[in-house]
């Protein structure tokens, strides 16, 4: 009913930036939250940051002041543009949304697949 469609993850040194995308598509009616999480290798998934459809946002301690998430409603995407990377960011990016359903107006919260980044040091 709602795909994610995750890019731009990859392989970059310790200070770098990078930006993650995500688009939504599908029967949406409406994009409410949408969201990053995180999990690296043998941790817990974390919530990166989120923002809601009227921009307010939320960010992990970890991340304010490197990270920015931000959203085009009209394209039904989500950014993370992530700046002074660190080793201890390296982990897969997962992008996650609750939107309306068209026709129906049920809430429906869904995951993209995951984009691996790697921060070398």
């Amino acid at each position: 009913q709602v795909q994610l469609v995750e890019s731009g993850g990859g392989l970059v040194q310790a200070g770098e930036s990078l930006t993650l995308s995500c688009a939504a598509s599908g029967s949406i009616f409406k994009i409410n939250a949408m969201a990053w999480y995180r999990q690296a290798p043998g941790k817990q998934r974390e919530l990166v940051a989120d923002i809601t459809s009227s921009g307010n946002t939320n960010y992990v301690d970890s991340v304010k002041g490197r990270f920015t998430i931000s959203r085009d409603n009209a394209q039904g995407t989500v950014y993370l543009q992530m700046n002074s990377l660190k080793p201890e960011d390296t982990a897969v990016y997962y992008c996650w949304s609750r939107v309306l359903l068209r026709f129906t107006l049920r809430e429906f919260s869904s995951w993209g697949q995951g984009t691996q980044v790697t921060v070398s040091s």
